[in-house]
């Protein structure tokens, strides 16, 4: 099993970012709470940081051919607004699970919309750091569903 955990931009920045909403957690230390989930459960995690959508993109894109059999995908900012990241996940027939640290509903109105939301199975957010994990057991258990 092969899932791929997408970061979007300013990710990068976690532990020093506005540490009361999006924890003290650095970007290591959440993609290591993400790739021993999928460890323990006989998964390989692939992680792609990237300030650059284009980049986010071409990656989704090379998901539907690699053998990728899940996407988990922080979009980060590109969630409120970009129909190109949303276009991309649309192209994929895996499961895709959207990630947030906060919870995007109960902060800014900017922030509640998520455009990439109905391009993917579920959305967990508020977990924090926790997220992670449940992100990749959601991905697991979606994928087990799915015929091959």
């Amino acid at each position: 099993m092969q899932i791929l955990l997408i970061h979007g931009p300013n990710l990068s920045q976690l532990g020093v970012r506005d540490p009361a909403v999006y924890g003290t957690a650095t970007l290591d230390d959440v993609v290591e709470a993400a790739r021993s989930e999928a460890r323990a459960a006989g998964a390989d995690l692939e992680h792609v940081q990237t300030e650059h959508e284009g980049d986010a993109i071409t990656r989704l894109h090379a998901a539907r051919t690699d053998g990728t059999d899940a996407v988990i995908v922080n979009a980060g900012a590109w969630t409120h607004y970009s129909y190109a990241l949303r276009d991309a996940l649309e192209l994929l027939s895996v499961p895709k699970v959207e990630l947030h640290l906060s919870n995007i509903h109960a902060r800014e109105a900017f922030r509640a919309t998520s455009v990439i939301a109905p391009a993917c199975d579920g959305s967990i957010a508020g977990f924090g750091r926790g997220g992670y994990p449940l992100a990749v057991r959601a991905a697991l258990a979606l994928a087990a569903e799915r015929p091959t």
